[in-house]
């Protein structure tokens, strides 16, 4: 789950890391009042969407009066922002952060994520701040300085190390090395996958704040985070996966036009590129779990439909503690329900297979059965054809 560079800086003070002074509004004559409020001579006006590349598309805009703060306002509310996170569809941006300016120095990099190799989580930090990672990763790795930690954070030694070798000033590095061991606490106790500050920047005051913020959280925690979960903006998520979400369901869209219900992350990239190797495109997956009801798979079988691209679909289960029955149950429920009008390919493995083969066989429905799961990628890219 993300959620906006607003909602993370709030969070983060919370963990005591300084971060600059800013106000949300949703209108643009509130960023005016928002400016005269926050009193700075210079503040910015920051477009929320959960996208990175804002200030390249136009969505960061500096301001020094009111009257420039409510027309940069104007400029951004309403738009689809196209960044090279979202898309060339863009994200309507509906809030606004409007932020006292700071006296920057210079910039760092920090951040947080799991390492799946080493089973832990890792902080990096870099002299580049304001650059993506990534691109840093790739052309100059020097410059990338890591340290794991555990569930008590980083340690004192780790900490000092990584402030001190990163070219921030002497005088400064005391506070650095506070911020790092805040970030990697918030990442524990927030059940974050990815806790980033960028820039980390030093004033010519002498301050270290965090001056652009980005948080995601792991989905499956949320149970226990309910003021984080609290925190999920609607308008900034694919509305399929919102649906499937809210009934157990794991759902991701793609851009094909054959339609995928599986059970499981493994048999479902199987399935992709079984789809691929007879020429089709996935055009979404959506993941039934093992111990989904009848009525789950019939709504997650509509979900899977709500995409109008969709020309075809993929029911390929291997059943553990998913049955095969019972999706068949649930599948032939909703060929009934949503009147189906594209071809349909089934292949059914595992528990109850016969009795699910038999309901498939004897609904008098026009679905296509398939006994592996070549024959039903074969069936499945011939039918749309």
């Amino acid at each position: 789950m993300n959620i906006h560079e607003f909602q993370a800086k709030q969070l983060l003070a919370k963990f005591d890391i300084n971060v600059p002074n800013g106000i949300e509004v949703t209108d643009a004559e509130a960023a005016g009042a928002a400016y005269t409020e926050l009193g700075s001579e210079v503040a910015v006006v920051k477009a929320q969407i959960h996208a990175g590349g804002r200030g390249k598309a136009g969505g960061v805009k500096v301001v020094r009066s009111a009257e420039e703060a409510v027309e940069a306002a104007k400029g951004m509310l309403g738009t689809a922002m196209v960044t090279h996170q979202t898309g060339p569809e863009g994200q309507v941006v509906r809030r606004l952060w409007i932020e006292e300016g700071s006296d920057i120095q210079s910039e760092f990099y920090v951040g947080c994520v799991i390492d799946r190799a080493k089973q832990k989580p890792v902080i990096m930090v870099s002299s580049e701040g304001g650059m993506d990672i990534e691109e840093v990763a790739e052309k100059t790795p020097e410059k990338i300085l890591t340290a794991t930690f555990d569930h008590r954070g980083l340690n004192g030694m780790d900490a000092n190390r990584l402030a001190a070798n990163i070219g921030m000033n002497v005088e400064l590095v005391g506070d650095a090395v506070d911020i790092l061991q805040r970030l990697t606490t918030a990442f524990v106790a927030s059940d974050c996958s990815l806790a980033e500050i960028n820039p980390l920047v030093t004033t010519n005051d002498y301050e270290v704040i965090a001056l652009d913020a980005k948080l995601n959280f792991d989905d499956n925690a949320l149970f226990r985070r309910p003021e984080i979960e609290a925190l999920r903006d609607p308008n900034e998520e694919d509305p399929a996966e919102l649906e499937a979400s809210s009934h157990g369901l794991s759902y991701i869209a793609l851009d094909g036009n054959i339609g995928c219900m599986v059970n499981g992350a493994g048999l479902a990239m199987a399935t992709m590129d079984v789809i691929k190797l007879h020429g089709g495109e996935p055009a979404n997956f959506l993941d039934v779990g093992g111990g989904a009801s009848k009525e789950t798979v019939a709504k997650a079988f509509q979900i899977v439909l709500s995409d109008d691209k969709v020309q075809g679909v993929l029911v390929n289960i291997f059943g553990g503690i998913m049955k095969c029955d019972v999706i068949a149950e649930g599948v032939i429920a909703a060929v009934k329900e949503v009147d189906l009008k594209v071809p349909l390919v089934v292949r059914l493995e595992g528990t109850n297979v016969e009795q699910g083969k038999r309901l498939l066989e004897e609904s008098g429905l026009p679905i296509i059965t398939a006994s592996d799961l070549d024959e039903a990628a074969a069936k499945i890219t011939a039918a749309i054809k």
